[in-house]
């Protein structure tokens, strides 16, 4: 940078020349000068303070960001994403009713390989083979041999395999301690549960994750930190999970049957007391699904939840309970019970081509099973309403129990409803749904008329629920139901010191590709009991029941469904407390007594 001398000399010697004092000459360039300086340093403070303002702007506005959409946000326990951080493994236990447990971790240990430490790959893999017979001596040779740092042989160990992998003694296998998920009751309530499996995994430690059923479903609750401690209590009750799969197990080996549901409910809290589904799984060692075929024939299907099914003439009672909230008839207005009934191009028949007719009390078209009389009764009501009053009972939604499967089980509804529809779904026909809507809609009568939402949870107060008929009408349908059992096609379920009520369902299975088979039912008994006071509902379906202790086979649900609901309540009552109604002679009865 070129300077200006304060002292020029060719100034000074025309300021001499003229009378000047140079000494002026100096002040005025060294005044110059400092006013240069002053405007760069004032420039240079200037262009400084702006950066910083821009650089605390910027950061304040960071800080609001990021509180912004931390305020915005679910809250949730923080984790550190630190290489090496520790996982979270811990999982709350689950149990009955009673405490009694279902599900809880239990501590166990992994086996894995670092083989450039082995020093006898062939002899590992020849003894690791030998301990785990699911392993190949030859794939486990190859994978020791193949040059990798790592391998994972076996994600979970028992005590006694542990310790003969101990016995091989080569340096290259190691142990990480980790909790597993136990199922300590088996079987039972597998299709409840679901099961569980590892996550994010490492050395040391596992995360457990739910992978179906209830397990998935909760599976946030049962890893919150803060509520592990805490177990989550369902409403089954272990002692009931077990009679009721015994019987129906049982029931279902009896009459043929490939595949049963129950569902037991409590009409008042709509706590599920027992959910069955068979066959079934151990959740310790989930199969894996079928990959082809029939999903229903996976043992991991849960009919009574995932089963969508035509419930056959289980539905008259809706029909005719709506009739009687309508005012449209009484319990014994007679109905038109001609059959067959021609509609359009379409003939209504009676199972065998029976005829009930000409006129049926509504009574007895529920206790004979008329589908002609509860296709009067239906159109008599009318589509909309009948639409609107099924939808009020569930039919048109997924079941809100506490299970991942139940989101999927939407019921197959028909989108064009005409009048043929009203009168097919009316028996049963023309609308699919599970066990489990069958089991809310019939605690709806059960319990006055009041719909309850079902649950796996236990509930300490009964929910407020909606209304969906009178308590006068409720009672009417319950003792119409009872006169199912009393002198209809369900006497098979009458049983000394415990009266049910209840309505039999057989509809014929459709083909994959069209039509009806004319061999393959569904068959259905809802029930509910003491038939005085309904205070539970149970709901019995069998898949492709026949009865062959008779001279020729019988597929109905008189024959198949009946004798295994009964058998269950039977087992079942005692346990919930109820006790059996016993008719005394009367005191002026004589009574014989014969002396040996």
């Amino acid at each position: 940078m070129t300077r200006t001398p304060l002292r020029p000399l060719a100034r000074i010697l025309s300021a001499r020349a003229a009378g000047e004092n140079p000494d002026s000459i100096e002040r005025e360039n060294l005044r110059a000068r400092h006013e240069v300086m002053r405007e760069k340093s004032r420039k240079r403070a200037e262009g400084r303070l702006l950066l910083l303002g821009l650089s605390f702007f910027m950061a304040f506005t960071v800080v609001g960001a990021r509180m912004g959409l931390l305020a915005a946000s679910e809250p949730m326990e923080p984790r550190s994403a630190a290489p090496g951080a520790a996982i979270l493994a811990q999982r709350a236990d689950i149990t009955d009713r009673n405490g009694r447990v279902m599900a809880t971790n239990l501590v166990t240990h992994a086996l894995y390989a670092q083989p450039k430490d082995m020093v006898d790959p062939s002899r590992v893999a020849r003894e690791l083979a030998v301990i785990f017979p699911d392993l190949k001596e030859e794939d486990l040779h190859r994978r020791l041999t193949d040059g990798r740092s790592f391998l994972w042989i076996k994600k979970k160990l028992s005590p006694e395999q542990m310790q003969k992998v101990h016995e091989i003694g080569d340096p290259g296998l190691l142990f990480g301690p980790r909790e597993m998920r136990l199922y300590p009751n088996g079987r039972l309530a597998a299709h409840v549960l679901g099961g569980a499996s590892f996550g994010t995994e490492g050395v040391n430690s596992a995360e457990v994750i739910g992978t179906a059923g209830l397990e998935k479903f909760l599976d946030d609750r049962l890893r919150d930190p803060a509520q592990t401690a805490e177990p989550l209590q369902l409403s089954l009750d272990l002692t009931l999970q077990s009679a009721v799969t015994e019987v129906l197990d049982t029931g279902m080996k009896m009459m043929n049957a490939k595949g049963a549901a129950a569902v037991l409910m409590d009409v008042r809290t709509g706590e599920i007391l027992s959910l069955v589904s068979l066959p079934d799984f151990d959740p310790n060692d989930r199969p894996n699904p079928l990959v082809k075929g029939d999903p229903g024939d996976s043992p991991l299907f849960n009919r009574a939840v995932q089963g969508v099914y035509e419930l056959g003439s289980t539905f008259k009672i809706f029909a005719v309970a709506q009739a009687l909230e309508l005012g449209l008839v009484k319990p014994d207005t007679l109905v038109d019970a001609n059959a067959p009934m021609v509609w359009g191009k379409f003939r209504i028949k009676e199972f065998r081509n029976h005829n009930y007719g000409p006129y049926l009390s509504v009574a007895d078209v529920i206790a004979k099973s008329s589908n002609v009389g509860t296709a009067h009764v239906a159109l008599m009501v009318g589509g909309l309403k009948q639409q609107a009053f099924l939808k009020s009972l569930g039919f048109f939604e997924p079941t809100p129990i506490e299970m991942v499967e139940a989101k999927s089980s939407r019921p197959l509804v028909q989108k064009n409803w005409s009048d043929i529809v009203t009168i097919t779904v009316s028996y049963g026909h023309g609308l699919s749904a599970s066990p489990m809507h069958l089991a809310a809609a019939y605690s709806a009568i059960a319990n006055g008329g009041i719909a309850v939402p079902p649950t796996l949870l236990r509930r300490k107060t009964a929910p407020e629920g909606t209304r969906v008929m009178s308590e006068r009408v409720a009672r009417q349908a319950v003792d119409m139901l009872a006169g199912v059992v009393e002198h209809g096609t369900a006497s098979y379920a009458k049983l000394e010191g415990y009266a049910i009520a209840g309505k039999t369902g057989t509809a014929d299975k459709p083909k994959p590709t069209g039509g009806y088979y004319k061999d393959k039912v569904i068959n259905t008994f809802a029930s509910m009991f003491p038939a005085e006071n309904p205070r539970y509902v149970l709901i019995v379906t069998l898949d492709e029941p026949v009865d062959t202790s008779g001279p020729e086979p019988r597929r109905t649900a008189g024959y198949t469904a009946v004798p295994v609901a009964a058998e269950v309540v039977r087992r079942v009552a005692p346990l919930l407390g109820i006790r059996p109604q016993i008719e005394l002679p009367p005191a002026n009865a004589l009574t014989a007594v014969v002396h040996n």
